[in-house]
């Protein structure tokens, strides 16, 4: 129970620190994480992120994000984690559908924008390498001109591998509170 109470109290520590501070091997830590069914360190940090973040992002649905958000300021800025996988790469090559990078990046700058309703009204994007099955692309936006008393807001999104520039876009993006609330009451 010390673990599990261990982990209710921190949810980002590592099973090499749970081993040290138990005096057990890291596999001891695993098998008792196992048996009281409790995830390992990055099912954690998502699920502390997913409910964190669920209430904060306006613009779309939490799932609806292409990548875990880590981190979202919004109106600022905000980063997000997508592992490409099998699934997201051409079988003959193994380099990644350039729509899975483009859909990170754009369901970042939507989920920033701090209104009911926001739409990508336009982009300016390039692919500056190849990304491979197995690479972890993180993508950082940030908000470059934010206009309150007009409808449009520029995020920029810088996408990595590792330290390499891999992607860059501009996202020019339509925002209304007032167009939702019209649309509810028309309904």
């Amino acid at each position: 129970m010390k673990l599990k109470e261990t982990i209710e109290l921190n949810p980002f520590i590592t099973d090499e620190d749970l081993a040290e501070q138990f005096q057990v091997s890291v596999q001891t830590i695993r098998l008792d994480r196992l048996e009281l069914s409790i995830p390992e360190l990055r099912e954690r940090i998502k699920n502390v992120a997913e409910k964190r973040f669920a209430e904060e992002v306006k613009a779309l649905p939490i799932d609806e994000v292409i990548g875990e958000i880590i981190d979202i300021e919004l109106d600022q800025s905000a980063i997000s984690i997508f592992d490409v996988k099998k699934e997201h790469v051409f079988s003959r090559n193994l380099i990644a559908r350039g729509h899975h990078l483009f859909a990170q990046a754009n369901s970042l700058a939507v989920a920033v924008i701090d209104e009911d309703v926001a739409l990508t009204a336009k982009a300016n994007i390039h692919f500056l390498r190849s990304v491979k099955a197995g690479e972890r692309v993180i993508a950082k936006a940030k908000v470059s001109k934010l206009h309150k008393n007009h409808d449009r807001t520029v995020v920029n999104v810088l996408s990595y591998v590792e330290n390499e520039l891999v992607f860059k876009g501009e996202f020019e993006m339509y925002r209304n509170r007032a167009q939702l609330d019209h649309n509810r009451d028309h309904d």
